[in-house]
């Protein structure tokens, strides 16, 4: 009894597909989105790396010595401790450059995580629309072959009773076929895009329709993640050049270091009061490379080329993002358009086959007229289902486009 109310309970939960908000929640499972973390916290820590490394640093050191030969200058054996504080006071301003590089890189790597999930996201919604629309197509088909095999079994008793010819028939088994062909083809289309959805969330789905895209009407378009993330890798470039730039300043450095020898003779002759002995030395030190061949500024010159490559390639990606926005918004109206077509479309559809369907039952048209308005009424049924689920896909372009995020949008 157990056992049968936790396979009622079970099985339904089994059965249920997954909507479009959970899909695309599975979808931040993806591979690629992993990659992308993983990348970004590694940039991370050695931006904390790089930090810590501008830090005081403290070494100690020892060393035991054991001479062959002993001498006054060189004892039996020596022993020899040591540490030291080093810290780097100016570097000509390669420190604040190098934490501005990193701290860019990480803004970017952030900007494109976003931008990859968002086109995951995007990626998700065009399968799933497109899923439904073959599935649409599937059912109108099923529908018209439903209706043809109904006339076959009609025609044949009248094939039977002598009152029909056999190529009224055979035309009828003709379009059954060709309507049989075209459902595997979609069942075919359902079945690879079940398996590419499956690559993008990471496991097998069934898909529930019923999911919509949420209107978006926003006149000001934001600057799309993508575009950020190139934004931000510009000024961590302009960072990067800079920082060589600061290989032709000075440095200047301090260290502290606190030294213990102790020296052991074996002779008295050579032993003094003063074997052992503590020393602490303090430094500031002056380092400046004031000439280097022109090493320095060819590195300098080659930073600041990439900076300007990536910025041409920054202002053509800017642009091309403003005719990606017009032209999916241009889409979207012409989306708007193909509905109120379909509508029409299929009210005109309805009513010629309910016209025609009359007149074939009572004998005044052929069976030829017959098919066609079957055929025209399925497709006209399929094609509103299409455009429907075509414009929702297009109001995601519009809104991913617009630079917004596209799980915010899923309802």
């Amino acid at each position: 009894m157990k056992k049968s109310m936790l396979f009622l309970i079970v099985v339904p939960f089994a059965l249920w597909g997954e909507n479009l908000a959970q899909l695309i929640e599975l979808s931040k499972n993806n591979k690629m989105l992993d990659s992308s973390r993983i990348t970004l916290e590694s940039t991370k820590d050695l931006y904390e790396s790089v930090k810590k490394g501008y830090l005081p640093q403290f070494n100690i050191g020892a060393s035991l010595k054991k001479n062959s030969k002993e001498l006054s200058t060189a004892p039996d054996n020596s022993l020899a401790l040591q540490g030291s504080v080093d810290y780097v006071i100016y570097d000509g301003g390669k420190r604040g450059n190098t934490y501005d590089y990193y701290d860019a890189t990480i803004k970017s790597g952030k900007e494109s995580l976003d931008d990859l999930k968002n086109q995951i996201a995007l990626q998700v919604i065009s399968y799933y629309y497109s899923n439904l629309s073959y599935v649409a197509q599937k059912e109108a088909k099923l529908q018209e072959i439903e209706q043809l095999e109904a006339q076959y079994r009609r025609l044949k008793k009248f094939l039977d009773a002598g009152t029909t010819t056999e190529d009224e028939v055979q035309k009828i088994i003709s379009n059954i076929q060709t309507a049989k062909v075209a459902l595997h083809e979609l069942e075919l289309n359902i079945e690879t895009i079940n398996h590419n959805l499956e690559y993008v969330v990471g496991k097998s789905v069934s898909i529930e329709s019923g999911s919509k895209i949420s209107r978006y009407d926003s006149k000001e378009s934001k600057l799309r993640a993508d575009i950020k993330a190139i934004e931000y890798q510009l000024n961590a470039l302009l960072a990067n050049a800079k920082a060589t730039k600061s290989g032709a300043l000075p440095k200047v450095t301090f260290n502290d270091t606190l030294s213990r020898m102790d020296s052991n003779y074996d002779s008295n002759v050579y032993s003094t009061a003063n074997d052992e002995f503590n020393q602490n030395t303090a430094s500031l030190n002056l380092t400046w490379k004031i000439f280097d061949f022109g090493s320095t500024n060819k590195e300098y010159e080659s930073a600041y080329k990439k900076y300007f490559s990536l910025k041409s390639q920054y202002e053509y990606e800017k642009n091309k993002a403003n005719v990606d926005l017009r032209l999916a918004l241009r889409a979207y109206d012409i989306g708007k358009l193909k509905i109120e077509s379909a509508q029409a479309g299929l009210k005109a559809a309805d009513s010629a086959y309910e016209s025609i369907k009359a007149k074939y039952e009572a004998g005044l048209v052929d069976n030829v007229s017959y098919l066609a308005a079957l055929s025209e009424k399925f497709d006209a049924e399929s094609l509103l289902k299409v455009a429907l689920y075509d414009l929702e896909l297009k109001r995601a372009n519009k809104i991913y486009y617009s630079g917004e995020n596209l799980e915010e949008f899923v309802k």
